[in-house]
């Protein structure tokens, strides 16, 4: 059992430095529901930006690098799960996934201080995922629940159809993908 919000991982024997804040795992998410960039880029953008030192890590370890970055963003599961459709964006839905996780945590999530530069402060992503777990009932919930709905074909009730035709703004995601492009945002939870 881990017990520990990791700042290092080892790759090929080697410990390297990891931004482990929250805010630099949504960029990572951000970077790679981007439909500008290919996989290859995608996987060079992440790994920038979770490892400082990306530069100084050998091309020969790169696979395992991304392979750990991948566990780190799955809360340090190996397995995800079985593949659902797309139920949420981190991007789009993050105003609606912050005030939950702030009742759950206790504070502003936004207002932690992280300096990127020398990798202090910040919010542990792990610490994010638990809450963001936890965060019950609300307006984000219930925008799932209708996605969840709508992804399975399932008829929506009369409240809830009403409430979808008010908020199909929140509901309807934005941007569409290649089928590998969702295939492996849904490895990463998005």
């Amino acid at each position: 059992m881990n017990y520990g919000l990791p700042t290092t991982l080892e790759i090929c024997g080697t410990e390297w430095e990891i931004r482990s804040d929250y805010r630099c795992i949504l960029e990572i998410c951000a970077a790679i529901e981007d439909p500008e960039l290919d996989k290859q880029d995608k996987a060079y953008v992440a790994m920038t930006i979770f490892y400082p030192d990306f530069d100084d890590i050998p091309p020969e370890d790169h696979e395992e690098a991304l392979r750990q970055c991948f566990w780190f963003i799955n809360g340090g599961a190996d397995n995800i799960g079985k593949k659902g459709p797309k139920l949420m964006s981190w991007e789009q839905d993050f105003q609606y996934i912050a005030a939950p996780v702030n009742r759950v945590l206790g504070q502003e999530i936004r207002s932690v201080p992280y300096d990127l530069q020398d990798n202090s402060g910040g919010l542990h992503w792990w610490t994010f995922l638990s809450a963001y777990m936890e965060i019950g009932d609300c307006v984000f919930a219930q925008i799932v629940r209708i996605r969840s709905m709508l992804a399975k074909g399932k008829r929506l009730e009369k409240a809830d159809r009403e409430w979808y035709d008010q908020n199909r703004h929140l509901v309807d995601l934005r941007q569409t993908f290649s089928e590998a492009e969702d295939d492996l945002l849904k490895q990463w939870g998005a």
